[in-house]
Order: C-alpha cells, then structure tokens, then sequence
C-alpha cells in the first residue's frame, strides 16, 4: 500500500484480491490497485478501484504490485508500479501510469518498462530464489534528480542475504537509468520490501519489510519471524547500511508506511498479516504514532517484546 495527500485530502493505494481465492497466497498473482480517501487517516471512504492489469499480452497484464504516487512538474500525478506478467510471471517489472485527478489513470504509452540490470543484480536463474526480483518503486526528488528505490537482489552472496536497496535516476521522471544498489548484500535480508523514505522529527529514516522466511541464518538466530524494520540514515541516496536496521512491529505487521498527518506527526499505517493466533487478515490498521528513541524509530505506547499489536482493528481490506 502507499498513500498521497493531495492537500484536501488523503488517498490510500492498495492491492486486492477477491477473499473467494479462499487460500491468501494465491492474492499475489490476482492483484489490482484499490482506492479510499480520508480526511484524517482514520475513517476512510473507498471509491472505484484505481488500477487493474493490462489486456495481454503484456508486462502487466497478470497482476498489479506496489507502487507509489508523486506529482510531477508538469502537474501530472505519477503512479509507478510494478507488473507481472502471464508469459512470466516470476519476472517483476516497472512502469508508470498517469492523471489528472487521482481518480482516472492511463498506461503512459511513451513511458518504459524498466527491468533489473544483471550487471549489479540477479535475474531469474542466478539462484534459487524463485523469482526476479525487482519491485515496489519508490520515487522522491533530491537535488537536480529523481531517485527511485527498489526491492532487489545482488548478484553474489548467501541467497538469503541478497536483499538490497535497488536503485535508478531520472532527470525528468520519463527516462531512467539503472545504477548500483545503495546497500551491500550479506546483511542479514533476503529481500527489502516496500522500501519508503522520510523525514521524521527532522532525521531520515528508511522503512522497509522482511518477515523470518527471507531472513538469513545468521538473522533468524537472533529473530525468526521479521516485520517492518527501520533504519536512521544521513543521506537520501545511501549509502544504506542496512545491517542496522531495527524492527518496528513483528510479523502481524507488513508492507507499513509512514504518513505524516494535518498536525504534523508522523504514523505508521501497516497492513495487517496475521492475527494473535497466526490466522491471515489482509486489512489496513488504523494510523499509529511513531517517534525516535535514541537511534531507533519506534511505535509511541508499542513494546515489541509484549506481543500487543497495536490497534488491532483495520479498516480497508488489502495490502
């Protein structure tokens, strides 16, 4: 999921899937985009979903995953996203689509299909990880450019320690060039989900998610089960040293942003994987305050060794 305030009000982006699927993974290759607004990031209104796949044959023509929403100079909402596609669907890819209102969106025809580049990252077949991973734009200006994080995969190291930050450079948000990863593999992630950036109280922090099965061994000796994780960072564009990272919530939380709201503070809104009793949810929980103690982000009123999830209600469902 990712969010966007458009100055009036707040619109959350979110994938979907039909509850008749009956098994909860089978969601990931029947995704669309779902979409709600809010006035204070608790009460939501859901409209007509945002975006669907492609007619085939094409990239995105099986499912739609994350993404992320910016406005360009030319007044223009982005949403980049990432495709999969029937041919190959274990192949994750990026593109973008435009509007206007928020509401209506439209493939950008001229825009590219941007894929990983093996010259710093894996592709389907360098390992044993089942797919090629490289997904979950997103897209912030820094000076003179655009920089877009991605979830993705060296091309060397322990399988389950390839996870990095991936990320590319455009000068005008059309055109996009892939660059070295922003973190060094081997440091304890498989992959780096739902990567996101901001500034809370004045300090950058990274935001990213990774539960215990994509966790190394090294990791998993020390915390088996993962969740959102955050790390404090100097710069925008890295280097990340995501060995660092700390987690946020546990496993019953996924794929959180962070989402500052009209007074100023900053709340993490997660979706919600698994209840008290390890049975899957697939809902958005209510915004929940977060702070900095010392060098960690943490949840205000949350201890993570307690077990509490915080606000366990939700209130869309999707992720």
């Amino acid at each position: 999921m990712w969010f966007v305030d458009d100055g009036r009000q707040f619109h959350a982006f979110y994938l979907k899937a039909s509850r008749a699927l009956i098994d909860p993974d089978r969601r990931h290759l029947r995704a669309s985009v779902g979409h709600a607004v809010s006035d204070d990031l608790h009460t939501w209104t859901e409209l007509a979903d945002a975006f669907v796949p492609s007619d085939g044959p094409a990239f995105d023509d099986l499912a739609i995953w994350t993404g992320s929403v910016l406005r360009g100079p030319d007044g223009d909402w982005r949403l980049f996203y990432t495709g999969c596609s029937r041919a190959r669907p274990e192949v994750q890819r990026i593109s973008v689509a435009r509007s206007r209102d928020l509401l209506t969106w439209t493939r950008d025809a001229g825009a590219p299909v941007l894929e990983a580049d093996p010259t710093w990252y894996e592709r389907l077949g360098d390992s044993a990880w089942d797919n090629e991973t490289w997904r979950d734009p997103w897209v912030f200006r820094s000076g003179d450019e655009w920089h877009m994080l991605l979830t993705a995969r060296a091309r060397d190291g322990e399988p389950r320690g390839r996870g990095v930050v991936g990320h590319a450079v455009s000068t005008d948000l059309d055109r996009w060039d892939v660059r070295a990863p922003l973190s060094a593999p081997d440091t304890g992630f498989g992959q780096l989900e739902v990567l996101q950036l901001a500034e809370v109280e004045g300090r950058l922090v990274l935001l990213f998610s990774c539960l215990g099965a994509e966790l190394s061994d090294g990791r998993r000796a020390t915390d088996d089960r993962g969740g959102i994780w955050s790390l404090p960072v100097d710069s925008p564009t890295g280097p990340f040293d995501v060995g660092r990272a700390t987690r946020l919530t546990d496993h019953r939380w996924y794929a959180g942003r962070l989402v500052e709201d009209r007074a100023g503070r900053w709340n993490l809104l997660a979706f919600r994987n698994e209840d008290d009793d390890g049975a899957f949810v697939g809902g958005i929980g209510d915004p929940v305050p977060v702070t900095w103690d010392g060098e960690r982000l943490v949840l205000a009123g949350y201890d993570i060794s307690s077990g509490m999830a915080p606000h366990a209600r939700h209130r869309l469902t999707g992720e």
